[in-house]
């Protein structure tokens, strides 16, 4: 069946976590599993899955992060958490292994389940990850401050218990916000008009808790596994805007890794909302070499 179908994962503590499933039309492949950046959700890979060849052979499971879109919680999170919450979802949907694709700090959690669960994973894509080594600008001054921030989380999880928060918090469209971003990259003004709503975390605040904003930033900036101890194949997409980290520092630490192919994307740090179908393109392809 050529749709999407809502799925809801109960896991200890009360967590639910919501995700989508479009079933391949010739299984027999790894599933694909979908991870969402910083302060996002689910709707991050909406165009993505309308439009890839991938469908025709790999489940695609695209995932609210346990904290984030319909899996809202105001418990603990982290990258721990995180990695489980895939290996459970594979669990539910009978799949040994997935290639797992990871913008931003999906690549920051997609890293990290191939070191927890390494049998589960048959292929990592990362989409423009940030690497602690070649932070550069404020962004290393804030990586410094993660133990502080992941206090912060905790302080305000606590307060949160008393029943002080915000009932209400509007949903975030990022397919929506996509089209309208298009538009402000072919202005005269077009980076800085871009960049603004997606790299500001002060309008980030508004769609999620203030704890899970804290504990995001805390874990996107936190160090990757050891590369060269990770021996799952792995494309890895740069971004030449340079928007958090070095793309140069990056690209040395990739050289001479033999199994990841590097690739660069003449893009800011978001390449799926910039260059849609190159990125696809570049991740069929790789897919298809590997299967």
């Amino acid at each position: 069946m050529d749709t999407e179908q809502d799925c809801r994962l109960q896991r200890p503590k009360g967590i639910a976590l919501a995700y989508r499933v479009r079933r391949a039309r010739v299984p027999g492949q790894p599933a694909v599993i979908l991870v969402h950046g910083l302060a996002s959700n689910l709707t991050r890979w909406s165009e993505f899955v309308e439009h890839t060849t991938l469908k025709q052979r790999h489940d695609l499971i695209r995932v609210d992060l346990r904290g984030h879109g319909g899996s809202l919680t105001r418990r603990a999170i982290g990258l721990p958490h995180w990695c489980d919450d895939l290996a459970a979802i594979l669990d539910e949907e009978g799949h040994d292994k997935a290639i797992v694709i990871g913008h931003s700090l999906g690549a920051q959690v997609a890293l990290h389940f191939a070191d927890r669960h390494p049998r589960r994973c048959a292929g990592l894509v990362l989409i423009d990850p940030i690497f602690h080594q070649a932070l550069h600008g404020h962004w290393k001054w804030l990586a410094r401050m993660a133990p502080l921030l992941s206090v912060a989380a905790t302080l305000v999880r606590a307060i949160n218990t008393l029943g002080i928060y915000r009932r209400q918090l509007p949903a975030l469209d990022l397919h929506a916000l996509d089209t309208s971003a298009r538009q402000a990259l072919v202005s005269t003004d077009g980076g800085s008009l871009f960049v603004r709503p997606y790299s500001a975390t002060r309008i980030n605040w508004r769609y999620l808790p203030v704890a899970v904003c804290l504990q995001d930033l805390a874990e996107v900036f936190r160090p990757t596994p050891a590369l060269r101890l990770l021996h799952t194949p792995m494309l890895v997409l740069l971004s030449t805007g340079a928007t958090f980290a070095n793309p140069v520092e990056m690209r040395r630490l990739l050289d001479d890794l033999p199994h990841v192919d590097v690739q660069t994307i003449d893009s800011h740090h978001w390449p799926l909302t910039e260059r849609p179908l190159e990125v696809r393109q570049a991740i069929e392809q790789w897919c298809a070499r590997f299967a």
